[in-house]
């Protein structure tokens, strides 16, 4: 028992640490070849955040635990858009973009109403992997092209760097795999402790999955809103949660499904129905006032943690 909870722990520390140093390196290294912090926000941040939840949830599934695999992604939708960004909100109020209300969370509702529809026959195949993985390549390629168009006298898109932008040192280019590696250990510590405590407790797979699992694998994005907050980047924290939340239906079940095709049960579909609501009711609390206030903070706060309450008394049932 101990062992299990150990490794979930030393998990959980590689997964934060390791995305960390592979955002920062990441970032620094694609600012020394002219990118700008507006492409590096939306795809390596994004993504880099989204890099345990992509190790976990494919861990899962090559090794037979679907369950697990499927619930990371929903469980962390929930917990990216209702816990963190209703704390987050609760503390000072979020901004949300025009761009975001009319583009990005449209789409992400989309995406996940896909595979909401896509699951209900009990199986997220290779052609729905390849649906998804599509999307997602064709969403940066748009994102890209339409960044690069000149926005200023002298040419330069939104995508260009800045003459000031930071250079790599040796140390970044050392951190990087660096923090792949830890990762990857961490990806597969956790998937082993969670299944291990789910054993001997006879706490179903989706449950461990569903909580301690994404929980741990969305602390990447918990501390980069924490610290988007503090430095008053509001704009940062939509941006982060929704567009992780993107990477991790579109690029990481699509990738996932593609490679090893993820089974759902039927009493797993009514989470994932559960997932496509909160992006809806974060879209129309957006569309009220062009920002989450604290009381609707408090909302989505409550939502995400009467999900958990809800999923753990349906297993002590």
């Amino acid at each position: 028992m101990l062992l299990h909870i150990a490794y979930l722990l030393a998990g959980g520390l590689l997964l934060w640490k390791g995305a960390d140093w592979v955002v920062d390196a990441a970032s620094a290294i694609a600012r020394r070849f002219g990118i700008s912090e507006l492409v590096i926000g939306l795809t390596i941040v994004a993504m880099g955040t989204s890099l345990p939840e992509f190790l976990v949830t494919l861990t899962a599934a090559l090794k037979g635990i679907p369950s697990i695999s499927f619930a990371n992604i929903v469980g962390s939708n929930i917990f990216n858009l209702g816990i963190i960004l209703g704390a987050v909100a609760m503390i000072k109020s979020v901004s949300g973009s025009k761009s975001l209300l009319l583009r990005d969370i449209p789409i992400l509702f989309g995406v996940e109403l896909f595979v909401r529809v896509m699951v209900s026959r009990g199986l997220l195949g290779r052609w729905s992997g390849l649906i998804l993985t599509g999307v997602f390549v064709g969403y940066l390629v748009w994102m890209y092209h339409r960044c690069k168009q000149p926005t200023d006298p002298e040419g330069r898109g939104l995508c260009d760097a800045t003459s000031d932008s930071e250079v790599a040192t040796w140390k970044d280019y050392m951190l990087l795999p660096v923090g792949l590696i830890a990762v990857s250990f961490g990806s597969q510590f956790v998937v082993d402790g969670a299944s291990g405590v789910a054993r001997i407790f006879g706490l179903s797979e989706w449950l461990i999955g569903m909580t301690i699992v994404a929980a741990g694998t969305s602390l990447p994005e918990l501390v980069t809103c924490l610290s988007a907050s503090v430095k008053g980047k509001s704009d940062m924290i939509l941006g982060n949660l929704v567009g992780s939340d993107f990477f991790n239906f579109a690029g990481v079940l699509g990738i996932t499904s593609i490679i090893q095709p993820i089974a759902v049960k039927q009493s797993e579909l009514l989470n994932m129905s559960f997932a496509v609501g909160v992006v809806a009711l974060l879209w129309l609390l957006i569309r009220t006032q062009g920002k989450v206030s604290r009381n609707e903070g408090m909302l989505l706060f409550a939502v995400g943690i009467g999900r958990w309450g809800l999923e753990i008394w349906r297993a002590a049932m």
